[in-house]
């Protein structure tokens, strides 16, 4: 089994860390790199589009899983089981969500929860408790797991099931307690690839919110694009966007051929060479005006592709390089019903910091899933981009931390890359229990990362 030295980094592209990149191509070949890791141990990595430090490990081994990318069974039978119906997919962890609705969306199926990028494997959704768009209706991507095999520290294979500790340790448990090799997942039908969409503006922060819970149950697909440089009466001003499956019915003769056709477009990739600062408070303050301006008013029922509506930035490959060699921080927290005025307080020290953010959102999470260091919890949560050269960056994060730590928040571990350890345990309450069981199936530390090491988990 090849293996090299590399430099690895998360999505973000700061604090590259040089360690030994093992490629399995099997399971045994799996089960052989987890027992070879050597003191500094391993730890899983999908695509590499976690935007902090989960998937790196310096000195040690990450184990690069996109080498098991087998779909291996349909099972198109609808199952109420559970009392909700759906499909199943029995693949390898290092399957791309892109690769499944490649397979899926002629059949009828789609994915049950995507984030922003279709480019995550399997592996690494159950890994980080992947959300979407529709969490409010639908929860994370582990809810719809029905079971996953896991390599553990011993190096055997267990299989793992919904309700079980061992399940609800792994699901947002950042590769800790073992590699994922296959995971059965139920699916969510649809009649075709088309979204209908409605869109419309909000003038502030207020109105944004009050419209999100008026309306949001209305909607299986929700999410706003929010303006964090606008300050004054505009503060928080917005683009909504919500919509769900298009109905066979309602589309047009035309589209009714194929109604089921998936073919993203691309654009050309980002230049390998952007210069430092091309994404200040300038330029971005200057495109976050179009946007807004550009944006209906109001308009519903607009057919949109599924890669148009769920994942614009996959159309532009290598789209991270535009914010330079420096990178950039992706930091998205949650606060619960009830704490709106933090989150207006947060916002409006944003807008206030000046932070040049053009890929900031915020949305609605509904009902949380029993993975312990699962990060939805019902509340609002907004994600933005920072360039990372911005000066002060890190002092005013960690105020911004403060800020939701005090309103019972917590920050994504997926997108972390400088959170204090002191913060965890308060806004993952289950911690001890995660360090407990990880203790007992791992003893020896075999699974390690770089951000387990920063954050002691």
């Amino acid at each position: 089994m090849p293996s090299h030295t590399v430099s690895v980094t998360g999505w973000g592209r700061t604090a590259p860390t040089a360690a030994c990149l093992v490629r399995p191509r099997s399971y045994e070949e799996a089960v052989a790199a987890v027992r070879e890791c050597g003191a500094r141990g391993g730890i899983a990595r999908g695509l590499g589009r976690a935007y902090g430090d989960a998937a790196q490990n310096a000195g040690g081994a990450v184990l690069d899983m996109t080498g098991l990318d087998r779909v291996h069974v349909i099972d198109a039978t609808p199952a109420v089981t559970d009392g909700s119906a759906g499909g199943t997919v029995l693949c390898d962890a290092g399957v791309s969500l892109h690769r499944l609705m490649e397979v899926l969306l002629p059949l009828g199926w789609f994915v049950p929860v995507t984030p922003g990028t279709r480019y995550v494997t399997v592996g690494g959704a159950i890994g980080a408790d992947i959300h979407g768009k529709n969490h409010h209706v639908s929860g994370s991507f582990s809810r719809h797991v029905v079971s996953f095999e896991l390599l553990t520290a011993d190096g055997e294979i267990r299989t793992v099931r919904r309700g079980t500790p061992l399940f609800d340790a792994t699901t947002g448990g950042m590769g800790l307690t073992g590699v994922i090799l296959t995971a059965t997942v139920r699916l969510e039908p649809v009649e075709t690839s088309l979204m209908s969409v409605d869109t419309e503006r909000a003038a502030d922060l207020d109105d944004l919110m009050a419209r999100l819970t008026a309306t949001d149950h209305r909607y299986r697909y929700s999410v706003a694009w929010i303006d964090l440089l606008a300050r004054g009466a505009a503060m928080g001003r917005s683009v909504l966007t919500r919509g769900d499956h298009t109905p066979l019915a309602a589309l047009p003769a035309r589209a009714r051929r194929r109604p089921l056709e998936f073919r993203p477009g691309r654009l050309p990739a980002a230049p390998s060479f952007v210069p430092e600062g091309l994404l200040g408070r300038t330029t971005v303050g200057l495109f976050n005006e179009l946007w807004y301006r550009k944006a209906p008013r109001a308009r519903t029922g607009e057919l949109q592709k599924i890669s148009t509506f769920f994942h614009p930035l996959d159309g532009v490959p290598h789209w991270n390089r535009v914010y330079g060699r420096g990178g950039f921080v992706q930091y998205q927290f949650v606060v619960g019903y009830g704490h709106e005025e933090a989150l207006r307080r947060i916002v409006e020290r944003i807008s206030g910091h000046r932070c040049p953010s053009f890929l900031a959102v915020l949305k609605r999470f509904g009902d949380g899933d029993p993975g312990w260091l699962s990060f939805p919890v019902p509340g609002w949560t907004l994600a933005l981009d920072i360039p990372a050269n911005l000066p002060g960056l890190g002092a005013f994060l960690d105020e911004l931390d403060d800020e939701v730590a005090g309103a019972g928040g917590r920050v994504y571990l997926a997108k972390d890359s400088r959170l204090r350890p002191e913060l965890l345990d308060g806004m993952y309450p289950r911690l001890g229990e995660f360090r407990e069981l990880r203790a007992q199936l791992d003893p020896r530390g075999v699974f390690t990362s770089d951000l387990s090491r920063r954050l002691g988990i």
